[in-house]
């Protein structure tokens, strides 16, 4: 489904909330039926109303969003106005609408929403660009829009928004982007509109921990299963360097993607990419991940560990192929005094939080069956008395 479409309407949904949602069915119908009645006015100001009064009373509520299904054709209408206003009014209400809605995403498409869209994208409004990237993220998040929107030609205008776009149109850029690339056939045009760039300059001037991050990070992984991604991210001055700091930095799922990204990376030409990898300091990160990643991550992290040290095959090392040996493997082989002594230092808090946790599921299994616990009968051990 992608990214969560009913967060992401934030900067355009800035109505209050005082939207009618405990009113009696009959109410409700007839304040739809008054709303949709000016909806579909000649007049443009009474139309303008309505598409207000449909966003404030869709923000919150499911049923009003299907109640108002029945203005999605009146609002994609409004979108050809030579009105910036009405234009802006008619978007917010139908994002609004599209939120959480999978029926509502769908007709708004086939309305045809998305060529008006489109030309917003590329207008000179810096705040119709916001609100048209914003209304590709929720309409993106259904699988069966995917294909339709790439095919309009979104793509290459999102990945022009995120060289060019403002702060908040860059975040809706990725955010829809990334929703695209969930269709496996989009990738290939994701990646031919040259995206790393862009991508690996929002992520160095984004928080590492923040959605922003998360996205680039799961839209770079996507990338580097291909050889033009792979190239194209060690190419670009930075690169590596910014996911192995999202990897160091980031949030648990960014983190995920960061390693997931290099371990890709690593598995498809371990000789190219190992060196560029290691020189930008990743082996303190990789050791946090082992013992404090998730799941994913601390099975990524261990699996990079072992591409990463001078031999990969564990059958060739005289010693057992644990991590700290395999970590001490790593360190001899790279270079720099900071990295060195920094990765050891990680090595041995590794090994200092390996034993705790190991003494806590002792622990653990001590307390769950205790004498106390265990009845007289039970003792089918004990030594009979003479």
């Amino acid at each position: 489904m992608g990214i969560e479409d009913g967060a992401t309407h934030c900067h355009l949904a800035t109505a209050t909330l005082d939207a009618d949602t405990d009113a009696s069915p009959s109410s409700s119908s007839s304040v739809v039926t008054q709303t949709l009645t000016l909806l579909r006015s000649d007049d443009l100001s009474l139309r303008l109303q309505a598409a207000k009064e449909i966003r404030r009373l869709t923000k919150t509520s499911q049923r009003y969003r299907r109640y108002f299904s029945a203005a999605v054709g009146p609002l994609v209408d409004m979108l050809s106005c030579q009105s910036a206003e009405a234009n802006e009014a008619a978007l917010a209400a139908l994002l609004n609408l599209a939120v959480k809605d999978e029926i509502n995403k769908i007709k708004i498409i086939e309305a045809g929403a998305l060529k008006p869209i489109i030309g917003f994208l590329q207008c000179e409004s810096l705040a119709l660009q916001e609100h048209a990237a914003a209304a590709l993220i929720t309409l993106s998040a259904s699988s069966v829009n995917k294909r339709v929107i790439s095919a309009s030609g979104a793509i290459p205008l999102l990945v022009e928004i995120l060289r060019h776009g403002s702060s908040q149109a860059k975040y809706d850029a990725v955010m829809a982007l990334y929703n695209l690339s969930t269709y496996p056939d989009n990738l290939g045009q994701i990646l031919q509109t040259e995206p790393i760039p862009p991508l690996v300059d929002l992520l160095k001037s984004c928080k590492r921990s923040s959605k922003t991050a998360e996205k680039c990070t799961a839209l770079i992984e996507s990338l580097v299963g291909f050889e033009e991604g792979r190239m194209a991210l060690t190419s670009e001055d930075g690169g590596i360097l910014a996911v192995v700091e999202v990897l160091e930095g980031g949030s648990p799922q960014s983190r995920e993607h960061a390693v997931g990204a290099l371990l890709t990376m690593c598995e498809s030409d371990r000789s190219r990419y190992r060196e560029p990898i290691l020189k930008e300091g990743v082996i303190p990160g990789l050791l946090e991940l082992t013992v404090q990643g998730t799941p994913k991550s601390q099975s990524k992290a261990q699996m990079l560990l072992r591409l990463l040290r001078d031999t990969p095959d564990p059958r060739s090392d005289l010693q057992p192929d644990t991590i700290e040996n395999i970590v001490s493997n790593i360190i001899s082989q790279i270079e720099g005094e900071d990295q060195i002594g920094k990765a050891k230092q990680m090595l041995a808090e590794m090994v200092q939080v390996s034993m705790e946790q190991s003494l806590r599921h002792l622990q653990k299994r001590a307390l769950v069956c205790t004498p106390a616990d265990i009845p007289i009968n039970s003792c089918a051990s004990e030594v009979p008395s003479k």
